[in-house]
């Protein structure tokens, strides 16, 4: 379908991605630049990238596909690094946790070209970072959100659904505002809970021990809290508005159970912790409640 991708971020994301892309016979060349040249060239001794790019322009040069890869913090930097490339023959996607920020840099930064920009966010992930983690099965199964705004080309747009759909991924669509509400709530918020128990834990005098004697819950439930700083501190920041909503919301449920302990309240406590866990059995990931 490409003849070219221009990968902006050897990682994880951007690693998996072209990979995947390769093995689909979905692109001819992969040429990807990342701000670490050891990144790079460990990209491009992987099979990752068949060119190492000098600079994310020069990665983008002859591209009819780009991908940014990169810290949401870094969307806008990076497109203005990109700009005097873009066509509007290109195809531009992100995989971005956040959307409406990245859009707002795309807009002030790509003006007449921003309809070749299809915000991104494919759901998938590991807690380890790197280009050596890069799996072309990362995507497979995996849903991706598309938030195409007003002024979204209606070929790019067809076109990014075809590729993540060719990857094996399960496409929808929303609203940006929509995407980082619920998104807020459902892995934005679980990260942010899950790096301050493990803080609350370790902080303590006792908290070695305390953890010697963690079992698979608490395994299960602090996985997440070994995610990437950086690329979270980007997250939260990024998405703070409907990230602190979601923080308030939650508080008022732990304080709600708090007080129902303290009072020894055990039939109404009973019934939360069984409205929870009715919940949690009939959840079933990627479909929606009916």
């Amino acid at each position: 379908m490409f003849e070219q991708l221009g990968l902006i971020g050897c990682g994880l994301m951007g690693g998996s991605f072209a990979l995947a892309l390769k093995r689909a016979g979905l692109v001819k060349r992969v040429v990807g630049y990342s701000k670490s040249p050891s990144t790079t060239e460990r990209a491009r001794a992987m099979g990752v990238i068949d060119v190492e790019a000098p600079s994310a322009l020069l990665a983008v040069s002859g591209a009819d596909i780009v991908l940014l890869a990169v810290p949401v913090a870094a969307t806008e930097a990076t497109l203005k690094a990109i700009r005097h490339l873009v066509t509007d023959k290109m195809l531009i996607m992100d995989v971005g946790s956040t959307k409406r920020d990245v859009i707002d840099a795309a807009r002030r930064v790509l003006r007449d070209h921003v309809g070749s920009f299809v915000p991104c966010h494919p759901i998938a992930g590991k807690e380890l970072s790197g280009v050596e983690h890069a799996d072309a099965e990362l995507y497979a199964g995996k849903q991706v959100i598309l938030t195409p705004i007003d002024r979204t080309e209606a070929v790019q747009l067809r076109d990014a659904v075809r590729v993540w759909e060719s990857l094996g991924c399960r496409v929808q669509q929303m609203a940006p505002e929509a995407h980082d509400a619920a998104f807020a709530a459902v892995s934005h918020l679980p990260h942010l809970i899950s790096f301050a128990l493990m803080n609350s834990v370790t902080g303590q005098e006792q908290g070695d021990q305390y953890l010697s004697l963690a079992g698979p819950g608490f395994r299960d439930f602090t996985r997440i809290a070994a995610s990437d700083p950086k690329m979270w501190r980007d997250i939260l920041l990024a998405n703070k508005h409907e990230l602190l909503a979601q923080s308030d919301i939650f508080q008022r449920t732990l304080k709600q159970m708090e007080l129902l302990i303290d009072s020894g309240d055990g039939d109404s406590l009973e019934a939360l912790v069984a409205l929870a866990s009715d919940a949690r059995a009939q959840w079933r990931m990627g479909v929606p409640k009916k």
